[in-house]
């Protein structure tokens, strides 16, 4: 299997990698071609793993049944576009040299964790082990700031306003919001001596457990193994639309793999029943009647208008204004945050009413509730 396997990266390398970077002028700049054709294909067997068994398990046990599958189609054309696409560059053209630049890479002797506890080099598993548990935990922390600094709230809502959470899920996001967690990411991988291929593992890792715990199944590891990683009962509540009688009920369950960094700082959330997804701010659910390149547009526009305005800087929970501007949700009436428009809007050209919903003070009557 393992000679299979390297007659593959050595295939793709020799056809595909090596002269599309002989062609555009690439080649010493973007790191081993290998490396590139290997992440290509890790890639592709992503794919595959999510199409051929994440997607059947949710055909069989579905947390929620929809009557059409309409606004998932979105989302699997993010994956493959991720995947397949900008993934694999921006790693090996943006991440490779930039390690290099700073003594990183593959050639180089133990560093970071390996350098520090010496014991390490002797025990490659246990390294390997650590270095994810380390990643694990700085995106437990990045991805709390992402929620509770508006103006990235304003970039990674975008992948919280999906009304139809399924496998392909994961890679539905702003590419600014990417670009920022790649970076900070790479940055920690960098610190603690994490080598360009041991990052791909890492992410490759980390990329197939969120497919997974995105699905759209309503089983997850049990009682005892919950307690420890992110199964897609876990996360969906993570994903769930805001409740307005508990208001901060949604703020949950952040981890990627490992839930336990929930556990040990209060934001695990268990024992509710699957609850409909998305967002109910209106600028933001709006993402769900537009094209892949409209929800880029609209979310950067969101993040523009937040970053500069000293409202995008206070940390909390925010919904965003017509202008953009960030206005806490403890401000607005949460009723208001309803579901009584069909699953096909609002369109990008006619949201619902954000205007009436942002003015509303808590405590004002909700239009069309009980």
């Amino acid at each position: 299997m393992y000679a299979f396997w390297n007659s593959l990266v050595d295939g793709l390398d020799a056809h595909a990698v090596t002269p599309f970077l002989a062609f555009a002028h690439l080649t010493g700049l973007a790191g081993d071609p290998r490396e590139i054709a290997e992440a290509l294909l890790i890639a592709l067997a992503q794919v595959l793993v999510i199409g051929l068994v994440f997607r059947p398990l949710e055909s069989l046990a579905p947390a929620e049944r929809w009557a059409d599958r309409r606004l998932a189609r979105i989302d699997r054309t993010y994956t493959l576009l991720m995947l397949l696409g900008l993934n694999p560059l921006f790693a090996y053209l943006v991440l490779t040299p930039f390690a290099n630049a700073f003594g990183g890479g593959a050639e180089e002797a133990a560093s970071g964790l390996a350098a520090w506890l010496p014991w390490f080099q002797q025990h490659p598993l246990a390294l390997f082990l650590a270095y994810y548990a380390i990643y694990d935990f700085a995106y437990y922390w990045m991805h709390r700031a992402q929620h509770w600094i508006p103006w990235w709230w304003a970039l990674h809502s975008m992948h919280h306003s999906q009304r139809q959470m399924s496998c392909w899920s994961n890679d539905r996001g702003s590419y600014v919001d990417g670009v920022l967690q790649s970076i900070f990411l790479a940055t920690v991988g960098l610190v603690v001596g994490v080598g360009p291929d041991q990052f791909a593992l890492l992410m490759f890792v980390g990329e197939l457990v969120q497919n997974w715990s995105h699905a759209n199944v309503r089983f997850g590891f049990g009682r005892v193994l919950e307690k420890l990683f992110v199964d897609p009962k876990f996360h969906r509540l993570h994903h769930m639309i805001v409740d307005p009688e508990r208001p901060r009920l949604h703020d949950c369950n952040y981890g990627q793999v490992l839930s336990i960094w929930d556990v040990l700082f209060g934001t695990a959330l268990y024992g509710e029943p699957p609850r409909p997804t998305g967002v109910g701010d209106p600028i933001v659910d709006a993402d769900n009647g537009r094209g892949v390149i409209a929800m880029q547009w609209g979310a950067f526009r969101r993040f523009w208008g937040a970053f500069w305005c000293a409202a995008g800087w206070k940390p909390g929970d925010v919904a965003f204004g017509p202008d953009y501007v960030p206005v806490p949700t403890r401000h607005m009436d949460l009723h208001r945050f309803d579901r009584a428009a069909p699953v096909d809007a609002p369109t990008a050209d006619a949201p619902r009413d954000a205007t009436a919903i942002v003015d509303a003070p808590v405590g004002a009557p909700a239009r069309g509730s009980a």
